[in-house]
């Protein structure tokens, strides 16, 4: 059974990744395989990009989603063996709009 993204539509949706990057490999299969329209912006190639992620999250790391220009949420979990839970990273998804006062 596939989860519920319809809460994402009509929201932007970036996601900041690197080609490089095994862990944004897996979270672009997730979010193509639920049907997830996003805009990816590859930190290598926009170094303005991933001056932005660090100002913004003070991280480094990615993957990283930025939500209708505002909202950030990791895409990854380096916690977990698996490296995503997808239920996890949708209910972050849902609070980071939530808390930006844009959930539809």
């Amino acid at each position: 059974m596939q989860p519920d993204v319809s809460f994402l539509d009509g929201h932007e949706v970036a996601v900041f990744t690197a080609e490089w990057c095994g862990d944004c490999r897996r979270l672009k299969r997730f979010l193509e395989s639920t049907g997830v329209v996003y805009r990816e912006v590859d930190i290598e190639a926009d170094p303005a990009a991933a001056e932005r992620l660090e100002s913004e999250t003070g991280k480094r790391a990615i993957p990283f989603l930025l939500l209708n220009g505002r909202a950030w949420v990791r895409g990854y979990h380096k916690e977990l063996t698996s490296r995503l839970d997808p239920r996890l990273f949708l209910d972050e998804l849902r609070a980071a709009l939530a808390e930006s006062g844009r959930l539809g």
